[in-house]
C-alpha cells in the first residue's frame, strides 16, 4: 500500500523528544510499493553551496560546501573548486575544522580565507600553485570582511576589540589565597546590553585593520568607541579603505543612521557623506574614480527600500540610479568602470540585474536561492570577473548548488544532494495568487502536495507563516515543509502583506498593524482558496511559524477556533514586556510603533495576542530556545501561564542552549520539524475521500 495510507502518528509529544534525543537512526526500508520520501535522518545528510567566488580569469569557482555532521551534531564548512564547465570538482580546504568566507587576490595565485583549525578562527592565505598555507594573524577574536587590496600587498578585516569601561569605582576586600568567590559582578552601560546568540554583551567595539598579505603583525587603522562593520573597499592606489559606520556620540540610539568613510593607512579618517538615512555597502570602482554604495532614508517606518546610489570618490555628483526601482537592492559589483550588476529579490525569488551609469536597468538571471534550508526563505548569491558569473541556485527539491553564466549560456556544476534526494519523491509545488477578504489585495502563495497525491482526496492542511514580518518565503526548499508534506499534510505558505519583494508600498501595509485582522485575512483567504480548489479538509487545518510567525500564529488563534491544533514558535505574546526585554527594542519602538509602550499602552496591547488569549481553544504547542534575546522566553512562559489557567491543552517545549534560531543545530532542526509534526499528529484524522 502507499506509505501515505498509513494511520498518523497519533499519540505521545515525547514520542518526538525521545526520537531527537537518542540521535540514532535507523535508516527506512520500503517495500516496492513504496514511496522513498524525506526522512529526519537526511537532515544530517544534506549539504549546500554558498559564498561563490569567481576567479580573477573566470575559468574556475571557489566555495563554501557546508554538510552536516551527525556525530557532533554540527554544521561543518569547507571550501571546494569547481572549474565553469564543471570540471575538476575537488576540495581546498577540507577537514574537520571549519573554513569558509574564501576570497582571491587580485592576481588569482591566492585565496585568503578563515578557519579554526588551530583552534581559535584566524586569517590564512592559500598559494594556489602549491596548495602551501600561511598563518597570517594570531587574533583574540574572530575576523570578519575579508578584503584583498588591489595591489595583492595587504587584507583588510574587521575585528572585535575589547573597551575598559567601568562607570564607577566599588572597593572590595582583597580575596585570601585559595578563596573561592562568586562570581565578578556584571556591570552593564549600554542601551543595547545584549544580543541574541551572544548574550550580555563584553564592552568592546569592531574596528578596521590590516596585515601583510605575505605575513606580519595586523594594524588597526579605526579608532574611537563606534563600530566599524560590514563591506570594506580599498581605494584603487591601495593607500585608503572605505567603509560605513555612525560616529555620531548618540550612535547608540541611531540604529538607522550610518555614513561613508575613508580611512587611510596611517589611520586618518575622513567622512564621505553626511545624509539622513544610512548610507552602507561602500564598492569602488576598478579605476578608483567612484564609489557604488547602498542608501536609505531615515524616515520611522518599519520597512524603507535600500537604492542603489553612485558618487565621485570624494562623495560629490550623488547620483540614485535604481529610483526608479520600487525594491531594495544589493551586491553591488562594477562591470568594468560602466556599470553596476546587483540582486534584488521580486516575488520571492532573487535575481541579478545590471544598471549603466546612465540608469538603464536590465535583468541579467533570477532563481537565486535555496541556501535557508529550514524555511523556503529567500536567499541567494553571486559573483562575477571577466563576463563571468558564479550564483547560488536551488529548486523546491534541492537545496542551492553552483551555477555559472557566460552571455546567455548557464550551466549548473554542482549537485551535491542527489546521492540522498536522486531515489527519492519530494513534495511537489504549486503556485497561486487570491484575493484577500478584508480588502481585495492580491495576496502570492505556494502549496506543497504530499508525495503520493491522490486527488481523489482530501488532505490535511498546515500553514506556516514567515518571520520578520517583513521578509518572504518563495518557491524554495524547506526541510521543515518537505518534512510535513512527507507526512501526508498539504503545506500552504504566502507572502501576505508586509513581505519585501513586492514593493514598498506592500511592504508598509503592516505599519502598525502586526499582528492584526489584516495580515490574519491575508492567511484565511489562503486556506479558503484551497479549500475551495478540493485540495484540503475543512476539518484539518493547522497553523504553525516562528518568530513574526509565531506572533501571526497566537493572534490567529484568538481570532478563530477553526484550527485543530497550532505550533507557536519564539513568539512575542506581550509587546509592552518584549521591547524592554529583548535585544532589538531600540531598533523596533522607534519604527514599528508610534511611539514608546508607556505612552501608548493601548496600542502595544491591541497588537500583542495576549490581549486575545481569552478566546483560545485551540490545543497549543509553544517551542523556544532558554537562550534567545529577541523573543525572550518570558513572552513564552506569559502565553503558556495563561493556556493553562484557561485549562486549554497546551506544552511549553524549551530548547536547551538554543538562542532566537532554535534549528542552528542538525538535531534541533530536526527537534523543531518532528515536534511540530508530533503534536498535529495527535489531532489529525485520516484523509478523506472527496465522493
Amino acid at each position: 500500500m502507499n506509505m501515505f495510507n498509513r494511520k498518523p502518528r497519533h499519540g505521545n509529544i515525547g514520542l518526538a523528544l525521545t526520537f531527537v534525543m537518542c540521535l540514532s537512526f535507523t535508516p527506512h526500508t520500503f517495500s516496492s510499493d513504496e514511496i522513498a520520501v524525506f526522512e529526519p535522518e537526511d537532515i544530517f545528510e544534506m549539504e549546500v553551496a554558498t559564498d561563490p567566488q569567481v576567479s580573477p580569469d573566470g575559468e574556475s569557482v571557489i566555495y563554501v560546501r557546508r554538510s552536516n555532521d551527525i556525530m557532533t551534531d554540527s554544521t561543518r564548512s569547507s571550501i571546494w573548486a569547481v572549474s565553469i564547465k564543471g570540471e575538476d570538482h575537488r576540495p581546498l580546504i577540507s577537514s574537520s575544522k571549519n573554513a569558509n568566507s574564501p576570497r582571491w587576490s587580485p592576481s588569482g595565485d591566492r585565496i585568503a580565507y578563515l578557519s579554526n583549525k588551530e583552534g581559535s578562527t584566524q586569517l590564512y592565505v592559500r598559494w594556489m600553485d602549491t596548495g602551501q598555507t600561511a598563518l597570517l594573524t594570531n587574533v583574540n577574536t574572530t575576523p570578519s570582511s575579508v578584503t584583498w587590496a588591489p595591489d595583492g600587498k595587504s587584507i583588510a578585516f574587521t575585528m572585535s576589540v575589547d573597551a575598559d569601561e567601568q562607570p564607577f569605582k566599588a572597593a572590595m576586600p582583597s580575596k585570601p589565597e585559595g578563596a573561592k568567590w562568586a562570581e565578578s559582578f556584571q556591570y552593564i552601560t549600554k542601551a543595547r546590553y545584549q544580543a541574541d546568540g551572544t548574550g550580555v554583551l563584553d564592552p568592546a567595539y569592531t574596528h578596521i585593520f590590516v596585515v601583510p598579505a605575505d605575513g606580519g603583525t595586523p594594524r588597526q587603522l579605526s579608532s574611537g568607541d563606534y563600530h566599524h562593520r560590514g563591506q570594506l573597499s580599498w581605494s584603487g592606489d591601495s593607500q585608503h579603505i572605505f567603509f560605513s559606520a555612525n560616529r555620531s556620540d548618540n550612535w547608540e540610539y541611531e540604529p538607522a543612521e550610518s555614513d561613508i568613510f575613508s580611512v587611510s593607512l596611517d589611520g586618518e579618517i575622513q567622512q564621505i557623506t553626511n545624509a539622513p538615512g544610512a548610507e552602507t555597502s561602500p564598492t569602488v570602482s576598478p579605476n578608483g574614480k567612484l564609489i557604488a554604495y547602498s542608501k536609505r532614508d531615515n524616515k520611522k517606518l518599519a520597512y524603507r527600500n535600500r537604492y542603489l546610489h553612485v558618487m565621485n570618490i570624494d562623495g560629490s555628483n550623488d547620483t540614485n540610479l535604481s529610483e526608479s526601482v520600487d525594491n531594495s537592492l544589493s551586491n553591488f559589483v562594477w562591470k568594468n568602470n560602466s556599470g553596476i550588476y546587483y540582486q534584488q529579490m521580486v516575488r520571492g525569488v532573487t535575481q541579478i540585474d545590471y544598471v549603466s551609469l546612465s540608469g538603464k536597468h536590465s535583468e541579467v538571471t533570477s532563481g537565486l536561492g535555496g541556501v535557508s534550508l529550514g524555511r523556503p526563505y529567500t536567499s541567494g548569491d553571486f559573483s562575477y570577473a571577466n563576463d563571468t558569473f558564479a550564483f547560488t541556485k536551488g529548486r523546491h527539491d534541492r537545496p542551492a548548488d553552483i551555477f555559472v553564466r557566460q552571455g546567455r549560456k548557464e550551466m549548473q556544476v554542482t549537485a551535491l544532494n542527489e546521492d540522498i534526494f536522486g531515489h527519492k519523491t519530494l513534495a511537489d509545488i504549486r503556485e497561486f495568487t487570491y484575493k484577500s477578504s478584508i480588502d481585495g489585495e492580491e495576496i502570492h502563495g505556494w502549496y506543497l502536495l504530499p508525495p503520493g497525491y491522490d486527488a481523489s482526496k482530501t488532505y490535511p492542511m498546515i500553514i506556516e507563516i514567515h518571520g520578520g514580518p517583513h521578509l518572504a518565503y518563495g518557491p524554495h526548499f524547506s526541510a521543515e515543509l518537505q518534512r510535513m508534506a512527507a507526512e501526508g499534510y498539504v503545506v500552504f505558505y504566502n507572502n501576505h502583506r508586509g513581505s519585501t519583494g513586492y514593493g514598498e508600498r506592500f511592504a508598509l501595509l503592516l505599519q502598525y498593524k502586526y499582528s492584526s485582522k489584516y495580515d490574519f485575512a491575508d492567511h484565511m483567504s489562503g486556506v479558503d482558496a484551497l479549500i475551495d480548489k478540493g485540495i484540503v479538509d475543512p476539518d484539518q487545518l493547522f497553523i504553525t511559524g516562528g518568530s513574526a510567525g509565531g506572533i501571526a500564529t497566537a493572534y490567529a488563534i484568538g481570532l478563530t477556533n477553526r484550527f485543530k491544533a497550532a505550533v507557536v514558535a519564539k513568539p512575542v505574546i506581550n509587546w509592552l514586556s518584549k521591547v524592554l526585554t529583548a535585544d532589538s527594542g531600540l531598533s523596533q519602538i522607534p519604527h514599528q510603533f508610534p511611539g514608546m509602550p508607556w505612552e501608548h499602552v493601548e496600542h502595544y496591547w491591541e497588537r500583542s495576542p495576549l490581549s486575545l488569549v481569552g478566546n483560545v481553544t485551540t490545543p497549543t504547542l509553544l517551542i523556544t530556545g532558554t537562550e534567545d534575546k529577541r523573543t525572550p522566553m518570558s513572552e513564552t512562559e506569559q502565553y503558556y501561564q495563561a493556556l493553562k489557567l484557561l485549562k486549554v491543552d497546551t506544552v511549553l517545549v524549551k530548547v536547551p542552549g538554543a538562542s532566537h534560531g532554535i534549528a542552528s543545530r542538525p538535531s534541533r532542526l530536526v527537534g523543531k520539524i518532528e515536534n511540530i509534526i508530533g503534536w498535529f499528529d495527535k489531532y489529525r484524522e485520516a484523509e478523506t475521500s472527496k465522493e
